[in-house]
């Protein structure tokens, strides 16, 4: 089995950034547990590259090859932080010129930092229906932090790597169910539907 791949997507539009620090400790956590290769992309400098498109098929050669990344990618890590309690409108755009099939039934966990604790529902709100419009499948968890969280722009509250820990764990589980479904299914049989027991 090829290695998967591992793409963070941070919303961040300066540097350097709280968001992108949670978005590298997620990658790198889930990286380990699963032996999967990782990247991420920080839209402080691809945003840049972006806009000088308005539709996918005004990409240029630079913009294209950050929209295949996302696309390829075997699982996503996408954090934000909450700018007038949403993600930013870089990392709308962004997914505004990713295929709407790219990314259906790939794996996605989602973060975000916010001032205050009361933007913590954001993923909810905002970055789960997005997700659910592609069709990915979201994990349970997900990791919001405030800058309290933080010393500097390291993650510093034990809670905050629980989260994360939680998440991966999620991700290894799923995966795994995964690969055990895969491996039992036999060639053109199609599985039939059984109802659970009360």
């Amino acid at each position: 089995m090829t290695e998967r791949t591992i793409l963070g997507l941070s919303g961040n539009v300066k540097k350097p950034s709280r968001t992108a620090s949670l978005v590298e400790a997620i990658v790198f956590a889930a990286a380990e547990r699963i032996g999967a290769s990782r990247h991420t992309i920080e839209l402080v400098s691809a945003a840049p590259v972006l806009f000088k498109a308005l539709r996918a098929d005004q990409l240029d050669a630079q913009g294209r090859e950050i929209i295949d990344a996302v696309e390829v990618a075997d699982i996503l890590v996408v954090g934000s932080p909450v700018y007038r309690a949403s993600y930013t409108g870089a990392l709308k755009h962004l997914f505004d010129l990713v295929d709407y099939r790219a990314l259906t039934g790939k794996r996605v966990i989602l973060a975000a930092t916010g001032g205050t604790p009361l933007h913590g529902l954001m993923t909810e709100h905002q970055l789960r229906p997005l997700f659910g419009f592609f069709n990915a499948l979201t994990l349970p968890t997900a990791i919001y932090a405030t800058e309290a969280d933080f010393t500097g722009y390291d993650i510093s509250n034990p809670a905050v790597h629980e989260r994360i820990e939680r998440a991966v764990s999620e991700l290894a589980q799923v995966l795994s169910t995964t690969d055990q479904t895969a491996a039992t299914r036999v060639p053109g049989h199609r599985p039939a539907l059984v109802a659970a027991s009360a």
